[in-house]
């Protein structure tokens, strides 16, 4: 398996692009089901998330082709209804075909789904939401059947407990070609679901709301093709940010959206980091004196501070003078990567659903592994700035959400570089 060995020490300086959205392009590829003509999709990610769901749409029967670098094509009609437990244990996004097949084809059987380990994340709302709408579900051998009442599934209203990204995409695009209209309340707000949404809308549907806590969706009889540009990746974006402040460096992060970031970005400047931003992008550089600073943090629901965030966070709170607390309240098993951390001196204790941070002047490089695809960056992050070399292993987990990871780094300046290892 491929590793990275990173020697601590530089300071990043430079330009790194950002690539577009792994949690915009995954769902925008499952809009494809949907339409009857060709989805065309370009500034799509090359990462493992997005080969593994275009392994799915092909299995489901769709043609899904790679017509140039970061340009997908997806087209057809579904063949099979069945998404089986060996591609869907891989992500846990694909779950969301149930909904697109459920609305099409009125049927479907998906797998359980997998992915990182980091909670529960239960698919219960999901399947109430269908319910509400006509749909009978039962669960058999680890597997969801999903069945449409006769005449396709019907408008209806839905109240999310708590405002879940996947449940709202999977209620939106079933309620695209239902009848009737759907009302989804306490819908969640993050910039990928409004991509969605308008994606959809550019394929032919009737979606209001996006963005809202409220969606509205008039269902139509069918949707076509479209073109599309997935928007820019505002998780990317924020961790190539903390590379930067943690190094004491100079980024511009290009094609970087400040406008959907502002918890991030007023997080970055309570540490002393500098953000400036500018056109087609923002620069970001470490403070202009001195260590960064501690700050307390508490991961929220969008538009406050994203849980994709916390790890990367704690890498620079870990050398950051003072003391911080990062409270976790949306998954509840998201702090792997503390054990990991420590081995390389941080000062971290976790108790419950917080960690104490206490900053110290510096970290030694170590031998770590990556748990989870976030938790993999903050040990980049804590291995750029650590004295000596860090070795990181299981990069696996990395490769499934970022693009070019040690290129983009090394461009800027790091001493980053892949090589094939025991683990």
């Amino acid at each position: 398996m491929d590793q990275f060995i990173i020697q601590g020490g530089s300071v990043l300086d430079g330009t790194i692009r950002i690539s577009g959205a792994k949690n915009s392009g995954l769902k925008l590829m499952v809009a494809g089901l949907l339409g009857k003509g060709p989805l065309e999709l370009s500034n799509v990610p090359e990462i493992a998330d997005i080969k593994t769901m275009a392994e799915l749409l092909r299995h489901l029967g769709m043609n899904v082709v790679e017509d140039a670098p970061g340009q997908l094509a997806i087209s057809g009609t579904p063949s099979s209804v069945d998404a089986p437990y060996d591609i869907v244990r891989k992500m846990r996004a694909s779950i969301l075909v149930l909904g697109p097949l459920l609305a099409r084809m009125g049927k479907a059987r998906v797998s359980l789904p997998g992915g990182c380990a980091i909670g529960t994340r239960p698919v219960d709302l999901h399947l109430k939401g269908f319910e509400a709408m006509g749909a009978t579900i039962t669960l058999d051998g680890g597997y969801i059947q999903a069945e449409a009442p006769k005449g396709g599934l019907k408008g209806a209203v839905i109240n999310l407990p708590f405002a879940s990204v996947g449940a709202t995409e999977n209620l939106v695009m079933a309620a695209t070609l239902a009848q009737g209209t759907t009302k989804i309340v306490n819908a969640a707000r993050e910039p990928e679901i409004i991509d969605l949404c308008n994606c959809l809308n550019a394929m032919g549907a009737k979606v209001s709301g996006g963005g809202t806590g409220t969606i509205t969706v008039e269902g139509v009889k069918a949707l076509h093709g479209a073109r599309y540009a997935v928007m820019a990746d505002r998780i990317e974006c924020g961790t190539y940010a903390c590379a930067a402040a943690i190094t004491g460096g100079d980024v511009f992060l290009e094609k970087g959206q400040a406008a959907d970031m502002g918890a991030v970005i007023d997080a970055l400047r309570a540490t002393g980091a500098r953000v400036d931003v500018e056109e087609n992008g923002f620069r970001v550089r470490g403070p202009a004196a001195g260590r960064l600073q501690g700050t307390d943090l508490m991961t929220e629901p969008y538009p406050g501070f994203p849980t994709d965030m916390q790890a990367q966070f704690m890498a620079m709170l870990a050398v950051a003078e003072g003391a911080s607390m990062m409270t976790e309240t949306i998954f509840e098993n998201r702090f792997m990567h503390v054990p990991e951390l420590n081995r390389m001196g941080a000062n971290i204790n976790v108790q419950g659903r917080s960690a104490i941070i206490r900053g110290v002047p510096k970290l030694s490089g170590a031998s770590v592994m990556a748990t989870d695809l976030r938790a993999s960056f903050s040990l980049i992050l804590a291995g750029l700035v650590a004295e000596g070399e860090t070795i990181l292993s299981r990069v696996y987990h990395l490769d499934r959400g970022y693009e070019g990871v040690e290129r983009k780094l090394a461009g800027a300046g790091a001493a980053i570089k892949r090589t094939k290892g025991h683990g």
